[in-house]
């Protein structure tokens, strides 16, 4: 996939993207309920429980959080969809600016919905992600934190480009992420083509 022929902008709305297979849009307050039913799923929060809100209060704040991202910088989290069926919301990701452990940065972030892994979705949306950071807002670099047993992760974020540059941890007694980065240098360097799907199981 040439990432400079799969964006378009889609007329309802001018921040969102359609991508070979996606529509990337900003998030809203009516995707609260697809939130919460995404969180809710054990599978999804595997390795992320921790991070993960807990209840509708929780739920409902991170998503407005997301929401003021948008309204501040222009970009952040994407509510993601079908290509096909725009209106069928299969899981949230993109960047933002935030800090983990005092290290600040625009970090990766994304969950998907189980019955949509395997097929290299979230690499393809970010993708996207990096032609926005990099080419069009020439961001210096983006990170993400992993936890160490989280292999499924960890082989996208290689397959995206992003290199182990250490790691953090919230304080005493919590796990310790792995930190990934990826430079607009190495970015300039990386191939274009598509995204490579990586078995949640493997």
């Amino acid at each position: 996939m040439a990432l400079t022929d799969a964006c378009d902008p889609v007329p309802a709305s001018p921040a969102a993207l359609v991508t070979h297979r996606l529509v990337l849009r900003p998030p809203r307050d009516s995707d609260l309920d697809t939130l919460m039913a995404l969180y809710a799923d054990p599978a999804v929060t595997r390795f992320c429980a921790a991070a993960t809100p807990h209840g509708r209060i929780a739920t409902e704040a991170q998503l407005k959080d997301w929401i003021v991202h948008w309204r501040a910088y222009g970009f952040g989290h994407w509510a993601i969809a079908w290509r096909e069926r725009p209106d069928e919301l299969i899981g949230f990701g993109g960047l933002m600016r935030r800090s983990v452990a005092g290290h600040a940065g625009l970090y990766l972030y994304y969950r998907i919905t189980p019955q949509a892994w395997g097929r290299g979705l979230a690499s393809e949306m970010a993708l996207h992600a990096f032609q926005q950071a990099f080419e069009q807002r020439q961001e210096p670099s983006v990170i993400a934190a992993v936890l160490p047993n989280n292999v499924p992760t960890r082989k996208t974020l290689d397959s995206l480009g992003l290199r182990l540059k250490g790691t953090v941890s919230d304080g005493p007694g919590s796990a310790a992420a792995l930190l990934y980065e990826l430079t607009a240098e190495r970015w300039a360097s990386l191939p274009r083509g598509e995204p490579e799907a990586v078995a949640f199981a493997a």
